[in-house]
């Protein structure tokens, strides 16, 4: 017996506004019902995909991740992806490169970290 990924979740202050973010970036909508206090994407998921959960919760975000998403960009290029991301309200921290792979590590609008690669 193994265990498997049901969700994907984020602790967050306005779960509405973080899965709007995720939505605009994986280019899946928000469920029906989204409210500041619990929102999804792909809830209940389905065909082997994950679905993404959004919860309010009252304290902030303290520290680093022990566990971020690790992503790869589409055929515009980790560059143009990067950019986009930005624009629907991203933060860029730095760009990485070792053993042949290139990344950029950013911060979703609530500070929570990933990677695109």
């Amino acid at each position: 017996m193994t265990v498997q990924l049901a969700h994907v979740t984020f602790d967050c202050v306005d779960a509405k506004a973080l899965a709007g973010f995720w939505a605009e970036a994986t280019g899946k909508p928000v469920d029906d019902g989204a409210e500041t206090f619990f929102a999804s994407i792909g809830y209940p998921a389905s065909n082997g995909s994950q679905a993404w959960l959004f919860i309010q919760v009252p304290e902030g975000k303290t520290a680093k991740n022990r566990m971020h998403l690790d992503l790869v960009a589409g055929d515009g290029g980790r560059d143009a992806e990067v950019a986009r991301l930005v624009g629907l309200g991203a933060t860029k921290l730095d760009d990485h490169e070792e053993y042949g792979h290139r990344w950029t590590v950013m911060n979703d609008p609530e500070g929570n970290e990933f990677c695109v690669a």
